[in-house]
Parts: structure tokens; sequence; C-alpha cells
């Protein structure tokens, strides 16, 4: 959509004055001008409000100049961290820090640099990218986006040209240079793929024919019988073996991004009006952070929240009705097809009895201090050829059979189009409108709530079309095994009709239309944490739905179980404010303590002589552990006594110690919520458990009941600050999760966990409600103002009260006023 109307520019015009004017009075200090720049006149400009926390109030007139004013933005926070993932999607990674050295894994799970750039590289020569960009609307990227993302570039390339690199991570570096639109859009790829081929990569650069093959028939070729034998054979790889490695791999416990969000309707709420609260869960370093900014044009979009680096969108926010976030979501994004091959050559295959041969994809790579290194890649009509998921699935490429990935989402270049879209979105009913038009979300769900009071959630996001039909009529045994256990469908690639075919609803071929998505609508509170769509209200359960978008009626992680029981109690208490779920973000309330703590104790008081026999065999006093767990308050609140010991018990015991050992009361699908539950205190491990979390702690001088926050905690400017919030195993709402360093005094730096928070709600004023915290700060520079001041509020669960209207922005006392243009 294009702006042409006067009344329209009028209003940018004045808009600008009021700028300028409010600038003109500010302080010089404060007012950074440059009377040489005004909105609009020659190249690309725009003007960004600075307030407080550094945070982007960026104004333009039009799509591509607001994509300028974020590109500049964003890389004069964010430009070493923005850089490094350009070397990474221009597939240089090896040319500037070596073959061998690991990547920050933002935007693959490539484990070196050298698979990361065969993919990376492969990908853009083979202009996959381009051709994306090149498809029209709907399947394509909007005319909008290619301009936001054209302005984005411009943006990044004239911060670069205006100013010096301060930040030491990248200063002077020569890995650092200007991007292109195809640059924009390939980080956009990458995104995209990260829960598919983006988690195959070493399979993928790592997969070669076998070095010899086998004889042939008279023909040269097997024929259709054989094939179809040959698809039905059994696997080396064990089924049982092969279902749990699949379970593991596609787990969203077990990735370093996850999230919960919930949205309330009127009828729980004080105003009437909806409220949402999100927390999603995201990496504290690399390019998976966040950045937080508002961006505008009069008349046409308004809206404030977060953008993954290298995105030119919002992500996750709200605007003056409506608020949105994501959770990681179940669905399984991929298949594979299981090829039969043709024996004359294990480079082709057949599907009906017809040989296809592969596309051969040759990767050469500039390698720092070395030779170029040059790798082979191979392509089917289904996609990649794949060694393995994961060290747990090998799948051998034989003189028989090869396994190719099919994710669809490698033609998915739409998900900034989904978030334009849903930044315009006037209501739930909006957002619904905005995820069935464009369909461009590849693996999370949404949640939302509006200031009419309404709520949704859904699970509309990019899967391949297996239906439990198709899984049963074409799964080869080793799908027998993977797709119940995983919902990964390995499909037998020799039959024409076991093709994956396409709804009629659905703007991409292969892929299940928005129609299909799990969905609920209007509920008193619609919640999520990243398991499947079931319980999205306990009394409402979602079913129905094939086996891809996850499971029905089995059990849920504990931060489900809790944050279900948390946000049904707040929903039956009712009159519900923003200032409830600032309350329910830093409750960190740990679930498993309310279930076992109690139950500990007592088997610790039970021990013999109250001692225990630890992993290596050595005794250990573990009498003043059951009190400490006795006294423990449930939470994780820095200041929290007994939380530390029961989170290093707990980690343990669970680790080495089955469900079905660990409670007295199992999972039932009838009370999903508060099963399993009981501790069992002859569960075997328990004693273990107990003595090594003892050992450890004393053997590295931490009291047992030391509070929480004196050993969780990062550093930032040489200041310790104290961190609350729990790992996923004590399924705290408030995730943090954070390498063990016993040296380093406990567990010293986070990972991953709560990122980008939202608090939003409507009290019936012209501006939304809405507290927001962006935890790990604006800025990666540790040389910035904005490296450590929200990570200080964090530390202390303080909030940033969100400035969204014109006067709540042109009042604040950090305002900040920068026009930013193109110099040609």
């Amino acid at each position: 959509m294009h702006l042409s109307t006067r009344p329209i520019l009028r209003r940018v015009a004045l808009a600008g004055a009021a700028l300028l004017a409010a600038t003109a009075a500010m302080p010089q200090a404060a007012a950074a001008t440059d009377d040489r720049i005004s909105v609009g006149r020659g190249g690309l400009s725009a003007v960004i409000r600075y307030t407080e926390n550094g945070i982007p109030h960026i104004l333009a007139r039009d799509y591509a100049q607001l994509g300028f004013g974020t590109g500049w933005a964003q890389a004069s926070d964010q430009v070493c961290v923005l850089a490094d993932g350009f070397v990474t999607v221009a597939g240089e990674r090896s040319r500037w820090f070596g073959a061998d050295a690991a990547p920050d894994f933002s935007l693959s799970s490539a484990t070196k640099n050298l698979s990361s750039d065969l993919y990376f590289k492969g990908v853009r020569e083979s202009g996959t990218v381009e051709k994306l960009l090149a498809t029209p609307a709907p399947a394509g990227p909007t005319e909008d986006l290619k301009e936001l993302m054209r302005g984005w570039a411009a943006g990044y390339n004239a911060w670069l040209a205006q100013n010096k690199v301060a930040d030491p991570a990248c200063k002077g570096a020569g890995w650092v240079r200007p991007v292109t639109t195809a640059d924009v859009a390939a980080r956009g790829f990458a995104v995209s793929v990260l829960g598919g081929q983006g988690r195959g990569v070493d399979g993928i650069t790592g997969a070669q024919p076998p070095g010899t093959a086998s004889t042939t028939d008279a023909a040269g070729a097997m024929g259709a019988t054989d094939a179809a034998s040959a698809a039905a054979a059994p696997e080396g790889t064990d089924p049982a073996a092969a279902a749990e490695a699949a379970r593991e791999f596609f787990d969203t416990g077990r990735y370093d991004m996850g999230s919960n969000a919930v949205a309330f309707a009127g009828s729980t709420t004080a105003s009437g009006r909806g409220l949402l609260l999100g927390n999603p869960h995201y990496p504290w370093q690399g390019g998976r952070r966040f950045w937080q900014f508002q961006q505008t044009i009069p008349g046409e979009l308004n809206v404030s929240g977060a953008s993954l680096l290298g995105t030119a969108v919002v992500n996750i926010g709200f605007n003056e009705k409506v608020a949105w976030s994501h959770t990681v979501a179940t669905g399984t994004p991929v298949n594979l097809h299981q090829l039969v091959l043709d024996p004359a050559d294990p480079t082709a295959y057949l599907v009906d009895g017809k040989p296809e041969r592969m596309t051969r994809r040759t990767v050469t790579v500039p390698v720092a201090g070395g030779d170029p290194v040059t790798r082979t890649q191979w392509w089917t009509r289904y996609g990649p050829v794949v060694s393995d998921l994961g060290a747990g699935l090998p799948l051998t490429w034989t003189t028989q059979t090869a396994y190719a990935l099919n994710d669809p989402n490698a033609a998915n270049l739409r998900g900034s189009d989904t978030a334009l879209a849903m930044g315009r979105a006037r209501s739930v009913a909006g957002i619904q409108d905005a995820l069935k038009r464009t369909q461009g979300l590849p693996w999370v769900n949404t949640v939302a709530a509006d200031s009419a009071g309404g709520t949704l959630f859904t699970q509309t996001q990019v899967l391949p079309r297996i239906t439990d039909e198709l899984a049963a009529r074409c799964s080869t045994p080793l799908g027998r095994a993977t797709y119940p256990a995983s919902g990964l469908a390995v499909l037998d690639g020799s039959r024409g009709d076991c093709a994956i075919g396409s709804d009629p609803d659905a703007v991409q071929p292969g892929v299940f239309g928005p129609g299909k998505a799990p969905t609920l609508e209007g509920a008193p509170y619609a919640e999520n944490s990243n398991d499947s769509a079931w319980l999205a209200n306990a009394d409402r359960p979602l079913t129905g739905y094939e086996r891809i978008w996850g499971t029905v009626a089995t059990p849920r992680s504990l931060r489900t179980r809790g944050a279900v029981e948390d946000v049904s109690a707040m929903a039956a208490k009712g009159r519900l404010t923003v200032a409830d779920l600032q309350k329910q973000q830093f409750a960190n309330r740990a679930p498993a303590g309310d279930l076992a703590a109690a139950d500990a104790a007592k088997a610790c008081a039970a021990l013999p002589g109250g001692t225990a026999t630890a992993s290596n065999g050595s005794t250990v006093d573990v009498s003043a552990a059951c009190g400490v767990l006795a006294g423990w308050d449930r939470t994780t609140d820095g200041a929290s006594r007994g939380a530390l010991l029961f989170d290093r018990f707990w980690r343990r015991l669970t680790a080495s110690t089955p469900a079905r050992d660990l409670w007295l009361v199992p999972f039932s699908a009838a009370d999903p919520v508060r099963t399993p539950r009981t501790l069992n205190p002859a569960a075997p491990g328990i004693g273990r458990a107990l003595a090594d979390a003892v050992a450890e702690l004393k053997a590295a001088g931490i009291a047992l009941d030391a509070p929480l926050g004196e050993h969780q905690f990062v550093v930032r400017g040489g200041r310790k600050l104290p961190v609350g919030g729990g790992t996923e195993a004590l399924g705290v709402w408030n995730k943090i999760e954070a390498p063990w360093n016993a040296a380093a005094g406990g567990y010293p730096e986070v990972v991953h966990g709560s990122s980008h928070i939202q608090a939003v709600g409507w009290d019936g004023g012209r501006c939304p409600v809405a507290r927001t915290l962006l935890t790990y700060s604006q800025s990666s520079n540790p040389g910035s103002p904005y490296y450590a001041d929200q990570t200080r509020l964090y530390s202390e669960e303080r909030w940033v009260t969100a400035r969204f209207c014109e006067r709540d922005i042109l009042t604040s006392p950090k305002l900040k006023v920068v026009p930013v243009r193109e110099r040609r």
C-alpha cells in the first residue's frame, strides 16, 4: 500500500514541524540536530526520536523511508552482530574466521563455519533468494515489504558511511561492509528455514553418494516392483531408537528458543478490554536477539514492539487496538522422502519406476590461511539429500537408499509480510486475516488480544501437508516409527501417489491452508508455553488436528502446567489489569518445587544416618539439605534460599529418572494439568541426586541456603547483577537458562531465556497501556549507554513504560531527535 493523498502528506509535514519545534526547545546537548537534514529532501530519509533506554521511534512518509530509518537505528545499536550475520548468509565465515571455528548458531545449526558457508553460499549461488523476491504476492513478498528491505539496506549502509564503528567486536574489521536488498532477504530466508534446512545444514553439506554402485538389471534400472520392495525394506536403524531420536530432535523444550504468551478476554479484566502478556525465550547473545522500536507512517502504520535483528518489521508488538506475541510451535516443519536409487547410479532415484537424476550443486568456499574448499551437494524434486538429522538419527546414503529433506519454508519469504500485516491490524479478527492472507510464519504460534476484549490463539504456520491418512498410506518403516513419536513423516519417494498435495486456501503448493490450523477464538484466556495447541485453554481443549501439528492428550511440560494453573486462576479471579500481568512475569513460581520439594525433604530426612551415596561412590552428609528444602519458598526469586539447591538436585534427578518411576500418580489425559504428581520416595536416584548436589555446592564454597541471586547473575560493566527466574526443568514462567560454572560462582551468564517482554492492555483512553522490558538491553556494544540499562531493570524486576502516542514521545525527558538521510 502506498501513500498519495494530500491529507496524509500534510500530517507528515505537521509531524515533522512539531518535531523540529520540540527539538528547538530542547537543550543543545539533547537535540543532536543537523539543520541540513529535513524529512523528505533528497534520497531516503527519516526522523528517529529516541526516548528512555535508547528506544527509537521512527517516523517516515513511506515504506522505503521507514526501512531506511530502521536500518540506520539498528546499525547504531547492533552493527557488529548484524555484520556478522551478513557474513554468514554470504557464505564467507571460513574466509574471515576460519573453516573449523564454530558460528554463533544464530542462523543455522551448522557446527563449523565450513558447513555453514557451503550451505549459505549454495543458497546464494543458486539464486534461491532472488527467485523468491521475484515471485509475485501472495506467494512472494509484497511491494511494501520489498521497499522496506530496500530502505533497510540503504539505512544500514548510510550509517556505515557516516559513522565510525566503535564496538570492539568489529572495530576496523574488513568484514563489516555495505549490504544489498538481497542480503537482507537472505537473512530473512535463514530465519524462515531455522526449523528445517537450517537445522540440517551439516547433514545437507555432508551427504555424499556411496563410492561404488551395486549391480544393475539388464535394463540398467529397477522396475516398479523392485522399487517398492526396496522402499519397504527394513532399515539398519532401530525403529525405537529412531523414534526417540526424532522426538528429541524436534522437542521444543530442548530448543534455545521458546516462549510463554497469554491473552485475557474482556470478561476477565477490570476495563472490559483485552490484555496480553508476551514472554519470548530467545538467546541473549548473537543474531537472534530482539531489538525494540516503534515504526510510524502517519495514516498508514503505527506499531511498537521488537524485531529480530536484521529484519525491517515489528515481529511482536502492539498498536492502538491490538497486541500479539509468538511462541515456538510444536508443528514439525519438515518431512523426509526416502528415495529408491537407480542401481546403475546412486545419484539418480526412481519415481514410479522412472529414473530422475539429482541436481549437483558444487560450491567453493574461500578459507582463511588455506586453499579454497569445494564440495558437492545433491538436490532432488523433494529437496536436498541429507545424511542425518542430528547424531541420533543417521540417514545413510547407500547404493539403494537416500533421504531428501522437504522444507516448505525454503519457498517462504513472507514472514515479514505477516508481521507487517499484523502491525496494521485493528483487532484479533484482523490478526487472523493477516495470517490467512500472508501465511508467512514458519515455526511459531500467535497469541493476541484486542481493545474490544477479544482473544486469539492460532497455530497458523507453514507446515508440509502431511495428513495422518497420507502418513499411514505412504510411510516407510522408518516413518512408521518417527511420525507418531515426533510428527516427522518419512514418505516413500518412489511413488507418485505419495505426493503431498495442496490445500485450496494455501498460497503455496505442498502446505496446509490456514483453515486446517488449530485455532481458539474468544476464550476467557488463551495461553501457550511451547506445548501443542491442545491446552491453549484447559476448559476448551483443541483436538482433531493432524499429528504433524502436535500431540493431543499427552503429558504437558511443567512450564505449561504451571502457566495454565496461573492464568486460569487469574481469569477466574477477574478484574485483571496490566499490573497483574507484571506480577505474573516476576512471580517466579517453580511448579517443580510445589510438586516435589516437600516430598524430597521428607525423603532426605528418611535417609539412614543423614547420608547418601554420590555418583562417584563417596558417602555424603546431606542432613543439612533436608531443612533447606523444607524451608524453601518454592520460588526462584533472587533472594530465595534453597532454590539453588533444589535446582541442582532436580536437574540431576529428572535427567536420570524416567517419569514413570518419578511419580506415584501417573499422567491422566482427564487431568492433564495436575498429573503426574506426588514424588515417589522410593524413586531410584533421589539419594544420589541429593548427594551429588550437596557435594557440588560444598566443593564450590556455596552455602546450601545461599540466596539464588548471589549465584545466578550476569556481570555488566564490572557490576554483578542478580537474575531471578529458572530453568525449563523447574517449569518457571520467567525462564532463564545459564550454564553451570562452579569456579565462576554458579550460573554467571544467561545464554537464553526471557527477552522482549511486553504487558499490554487498554483503559478506554487513546493510548494503549503498555509496559515492556528488553532483558539484555538494546545494544551489544559495551561502550553504549544502552548496553546494560534494561538488564539492570530486569535484575530489579522493574519495567519500562512504553511511549506510544505522540504526546508521550515528545514529552519524554530523554527525547533526542535525530533526522537521518542518505548523502549522495
